[in-house]
């Protein structure tokens, strides 16, 4: 009984503090890197659309989750968990959206993401099931899933020397 209580309160304390969590699903070969937002004793999730691909996470399946530790990076705990699908417009759709919305960081549409959620996207929830997977034994390192995501270009040449000018006085 001490043990599962320890462990769901790793799970909990774990998943609250990191911002990216790694979830698989069930039958997937690789997990997907995800942010997330944790209430009401799971993980909530959205995605597709122009949001984070969720890959192949489906309603009624399961998925594994990994917390990373978010000052040193490593892995702390693995935890299994039954996914759910909320409709658009249910109260829990609503409460898991107010969640997800404060953690959202950039978002194009501002205030509107929320209609656009509704409409191209899906929110999932992610409940624990009480199991926690030992930790394994090596680093179980993979090359990241394709993405349409790029990165940042080179600086251009001339950038550091027009932010070093110092200005002239008058």
């Amino acid at each position: 009984m001490t043990s599962e209580l320890l462990d769901q309160a790793l799970v909990e304390e774990a998943t609250k503090k990191s911002g990216l969590i790694w979830v698989r699903a069930a039958g997937a070969a690789a997990a997907r890197a995800v942010w997330h937002a944790w209430a009401d004793g799971g993980v909530y999730l959205v995605g597709d659309g122009a949001e984070q691909p969720l890959g192949e996470l489906a309603d009624g399946g399961s998925a594994e989750v990994t917390v990373r530790s978010k000052d040193k990076g490593g892995r702390l705990v693995t935890w299994t968990a039954t996914v759910t699908e909320l409709p658009a417009g249910t109260p829990e759709w609503d409460a898991a959206v107010a969640e997800l919305k404060g953690k959202r960081l950039n978002a194009p549409d501002g205030e509107a993401m929320t209609d656009r959620w509704a409409r191209e996207c899906r929110v999932l929830r992610l409940t624990p099931t009480g199991a926690v997977s030992p930790l394994p034994e090596g680093s179980l390192s993979e090359p990241p899933v394709a993405s349409p995501a790029t990165t940042r270009g080179p600086v251009p040449a001339g950038l550091p020397r027009l932010l070093a000018k110092r200005r002239k006085p008058k």
